[in-house]
């Protein structure tokens, strides 16, 4: 299956062109760093792209400041990761080994280059999406979480993290990893904690304050107006977020968890064209936010819009769950849908304490060697049951109706029927769920009203799609089912506009829509010709006044 980027250890690398360095210099300059310097230190901003011309750089642990890497970047080499292109937070030192000579470039200034020149941006986002893979793979970064087993809001915090491919050390609170990292950093043991560098603890952590810290929340200037606000980071917001930012608008996306959305919590997706091994949906949209970021459009998350105003200058105004407002030109709404929540016994006491909308490894991991229960009849179910099969001891489809041919993709039932791992259970649902401060049990029930009782550990609920648009205030057109109804069906020519000038949707929230992760990709990209022209007609009619 593919993943976020190459393996950096089988890499063979391709050093930057002589061209390349040479415009380097003209638009950078050159500084030196002596022998033992920190080069960069863990949650300062990446605001520089560094280039070796003569020296060698290493990676240090954030808390030892021992070297934790054996390769070291060196001449023709250059500093950072992915990180870079949204202006993130360094997420391990560097140290000069030796005196280094290095050409600094600002990072707008590093983007412009790479904007005109493709090969170049071609060899550094490779390099950068690779480091991330290693970084994550080896979880070798100055972010690190202990006791998520006994902390709900340490369990959100390494979700966030999870979903968002934030590299992350998760230490349970009583192992002897967790004592080591506190005595490490000169903190209390046996609490639990986050910590983001050399005795960085965070108090009172939430998912916020960890992305502030990491460069990842909203970053405007007071006053500042950008062209277009996405709200929603799914497959269609982050098609919006690239194609808004190749045609030159300044673009900004709105996620309230972890870019991807609901098909970021898809383990595999098989039938996305160009990916003939499959990928993961949180993997797909990745490389999406990269492009997106590479073309200069901006994230900010985890951040939620509760608010939506249209002023009398015209301008659309958000206001955030941080009461901060932010205004565009235009918006689009690519919110998707939401599970609802199902009226059993204990749903809400469980919800993330056994009960899960996402099959991910985080999940997967918290089931391992115990019986696990699906429900659903989609091909988000299906994925969920092949992949929690490879963990669990056995998986339970739980299916409403008497087949899956009309829900399901055939190749994807067809698997699920033939494994042994795996049991469907036609006409039937979940009615119940048990346990004592973590799930201990779940009941399913027949249509003829036989109920059964399954020892497990994991139930994971991908049925019931709601649509997520109460924060738009009333001012567009909804269809009956909440949906938000557009071109044609509101008498509007584009075919993505609301019933207000200057809204757009896509995606799963607009009424009519295919609900799949390709249709929402194509309904992203074709949206912004349509914002385009709005604002051009915008601009056009206020140069005449």
């Amino acid at each position: 299956m593919e993943a976020i980027g190459h393996d950096l250890r089988q890499m063979q690398r391709t050093p930057l062109h002589a061209e390349h360095v040479e415009a380097l210099r003209r638009i950078g300059r050159e500084v030196v760093f002596a022998q033992g310097e920190i080069v960069a230190e863990t949650s300062h901003p990446m605001d520089r792209f560094i280039y070796v011309e003569d020296g060698e750089i290493e990676v240090l642990h954030p808390y030892s400041r021992d070297r934790v890497m054996e390769a070291t970047i060196g001449p023709t080499q250059f500093a950072g990761e992915i990180a870079f292109l949204g202006g993130g937070a360094h997420q391990l030192p560097l140290r000069a080994m030796r005196p280094t000579r290095a050409i600094t470039v600002e990072r707008r200034e590093m983007l412009r280059l790479m904007s005109e020149i493709p090969e170049l941006s071609d060899i550094v986002i490779t390099v950068f999406a690779a480091r991330r893979r290693l970084l994550l793979e080896s979880r070798a970064t100055g972010l690190t979480l202990i006791g998520p087993d006994r902390d709900a809001g340490i369990r959100r915090i390494e979700e966030f993290a999870e979903r968002n491919h934030v590299p992350v050390r998760v230490f349970d609170l009583d192992c002897p990893g967790a004592h080591a990292v506190a005595e490490e950093c000169g903190i209390a043991p046996g609490a639990p904690a986050v910590i983001f560098g050399q005795s960085n603890v965070i108090e009172a952590p939430t998912p916020q304050k960890v992305a502030q810290r990491l460069g990842l929340d909203l970053r405007a200037e007071p006053g500042e107006v950008f062209d277009v606000i996405i709200v929603g980071g799914g497959p269609a917001g982050v098609a919006s977020g690239v194609y808004a930012g190749a045609e030159g608008l300044r673009a900004l996306v709105v996620e309230d968890m972890a870019i991807g959305g609901q098909a970021g919590t898809s383990s595999r997706i098989e039938n996305y064209m160009g990916f003939p091994t499959g990928i993961s949906g949180a993997d797909l949209v990745w490389r999406g936010e990269v492009q997106a970021m590479k073309f200069g459009t901006s994230f900010a998350m985890p951040r939620r819009v509760i608010r939506l105003a249209r002023r009398e200058d015209g301008l659309f105004c958000v206001t955030l769950d941080c009461m901060n407002e932010i205004c565009a030109r235009a918006l689009v709404v690519a919110t998707g849908v939401q599970y609802r929540r199902l009226a059993i016994p204990g749903f809400e006491e469980f919800l993330g304490h056994g009960l899960y909308h996402a099959a991910t490894e985080l999940e997967a991991r918290r089931c391992r060697n115990s019986e696990a229960i699906v429900v659903g009849g989609g091909n988000s179910a299906g994925q969920a049951a092949m992949f929690l099969s490879r963990s669990a001891s056995h998986v339970h489809l739980l299916v409403r109706g008497d087949s899956l041919a009309s829900s399901m993709s055939d190749y994807l039932s067809s698997r699920l029927a033939a494994h042994p791992g795996i049991t469907i259970h036609y006409n039937t649902t979940l009615s119940a769920l048990h346990g004592e401060g973590a799930l201990a049990a779940a009941e399913i029930a027949t249509a003829t009203g036989e109920t059964r009782r399954i020892s497990t550990c994991g139930v994971f609920v991908m049925v019931g799609a709601a649509p997520n648009c109460e924060w738009l205030s009333g001012l567009v057109e909804l269809d009956a089912a909440g949906y938000i109804l557009t071109g044609a069906a509101v008498g509007r020519d584009r075919s993505f506009e609301t019933s207000h000038p200057g809204i757009f949707a896509v995606g799963d929230i607009r009424a009519g829509s295919v609900k799949r992760v390709a249709s929402a990709v194509g309904e992203g990209s074709v949206v912004i010709s349509e914002v385009w022209r709005y604002l051009a007609e915008g601009a056009s009619a206020r140069a005449r006044s």
